[in-house]
């Protein structure tokens, strides 16, 4: 068993969905995991907003120009009438559902509801469009099978004994199909794993089926050693132990979703990141081991915000830092660096919404200080333990970007810089050096 996901951009067009399915109909059994088409979970987000705000006008429009976005889909991808019909006959019966709310009121329980909508259609034309070219396959609903906790954390057992009981009752069946992101939580209600969360699903579905590898196809030939849309001349990177893809994922690296390395690296499943456009290509195979040494891959993250508390009542002080983390504990707002001296700290957070409430409670202990329009740069590799002059040669190559924070040494695998965003693209083209 293999379990393969197919994001919106391998999925947005007739064409590609095709080619998707020329991927996928090898004899071998797998679990296809689905995104929805590109675009139409942004339309859907727009149309639930629309919805809150009473704009029931602008929302029945929005969702009547999608519909039509899907029918013309439906004509490029089909070729017989009958197929046609059935899936016009679907797609009315989603966009009917859609448009009832606009007839009603609208609350946090029915945005999820439409938000997955585009996962439950993308899976049924791959599903449908399999039939008509007379390949079989079954299509498993994750709302049977993909359930959250009251923690909002993955019901591992749940999802385990769901999935292969319903995998046995198709098990002559080698081609299974099921959305991605999509759940339900622990009340039953239609719920989501957030954005990127179909990479999640994939690597759950991985550990639940106990695949011998996923698959993660996007329109990106693997994990690049830095970020392609402001760096020439990047190039994918063949190998990465799960540390390492972890910690690009959280810093920027836009392939791959942070969470779904966790339960892959607990179960051992190795992860390989390829492109549906280049499909030859061996793209980027994650695994426990670490190949080579030095400098692998650099990734920025933005929208940080840089909070520093001045404190006196800090100086020899034991239970301040409790005190200070609690604070964002109680706000449910992460922490990404932190650095330290005998009467300030510092940290960023990359969620602003509680940021003025965060910051009044803070000012009770001391001054408190915010920069917004940060960028944390990554550089990843296997380096702190085995090689000397690393550092020295990285803060080289920023020698001309001020730098606001750095953490060193609580990772093998990471050196962190806080930088102004406006220095961003300055900093990514100097750092690949490294590479030359």
């Amino acid at each position: 068993m293999i379990v393969l996901k197919f994001g919106g951009t391998s999925l947005g067009s007739a064409d590609r969905i095709k080619k998707v399915v020329t991927l996928i109909s090898s004899g071998e059994k797998k679990v296809v995991v689905l995104s929805a088409m590109s675009g139409t979970t942004n339309s859907l987000v727009q149309i639930a907003n629309y919805l809150f705000e009473k704009k029931n006008e602008l929302a029945a429009q929005l969702i009547e120009g999608l519909r039509t976005q899907y029918h013309g889909v439906v004509e490029e991808l089909f070729a017989k009438d009958d197929s046609k019909l059935l899936m016009k006959e679907l797609i009315k019966s989603h966009f009917d559902f859609l448009q009832g709310f606009t007839q009603d009121s609208f609350t946090i329980h029915e945005e999820k509801a439409v938000l997955a909508q585009g996962e439950l259609i993308s899976t049924a034309l791959l599903h449908y469009y399999l039939k008509e070219q007379g390949i079989s396959s079954c299509l498993l609903p994750a709302l049977q099978f993909m359930r959250i906790d009251k923690d909002l954390e993955p019901d591992h057992y749940y999802i385990k004994e769901n999935l292969n009981r319903l995998i046995k009752e198709n098990k002559g069946e080698q081609l299974f199909i099921t959305q991605g992101f999509i759940c339900r939580n622990a009340y039953g209600e239609i719920d989501n794993l957030k954005r990127g969360g179909s990479d999640y699903t994939a690597s759950l579905v991985g550990v639940a089926t106990k695949a011998e590898e996923v698959q993660i196809w996007t329109d990106i030939d693997g994990m690049h050693n830095n970020d392609p849309r402001v760096v020439e001349k990047t190039s994918p990177i063949k190998q990465l132990s799960f540390d390492e893809a972890a910690e690009l994922a959280y810093f920027g690296a836009k392939i791959l979703h942070p969470s779904s390395i966790v339960p892959a690296k607990q179960a051992n499943i190795p992860v390989r990141l390829k492109s549906t456009l280049s499909s030859g290509s061996l793209g980027t195979l994650i695994t426990e081991n670490i190949e080579g040494g030095g400098v692998k891959a650099i990734a920025a993250k933005d929208g940080i915000s840089a909070i520093k508390i001045n404190s006196g009542r800090m100086l020899l002080a034991y239970g301040f830092l409790r005190r200070v983390f609690e604070i964002f504990e109680l706000y449910k707002t992460p922490i990404d660096m932190i650095t330290t001296s005998e009467v300030a700290v510092s940290v960023t957070v990359d969620d602003a919404s509680q940021l003025d409430s965060i910051k009044k409670e803070l000012m009770k202990y001391g001054a408190v200080e915010v920069d917004a329009d940060q960028t944390i740069v990554c550089v990843v590799g296997d380096f702190i333990k085995n090689e000397k002059g690393i550092a020295a040669d990285i803060l080289d190559k920023l020698r001309d970007i001020p730098i606001r924070m750095i953490s060193y040494g609580g990772s093998n695998h990471n050196i962190s810089f806080l930088i102004s965003t406006c220095d961003k693209e300055r900093a990514l083209k100097s750092l690949n050096q490294l590479f030359v």
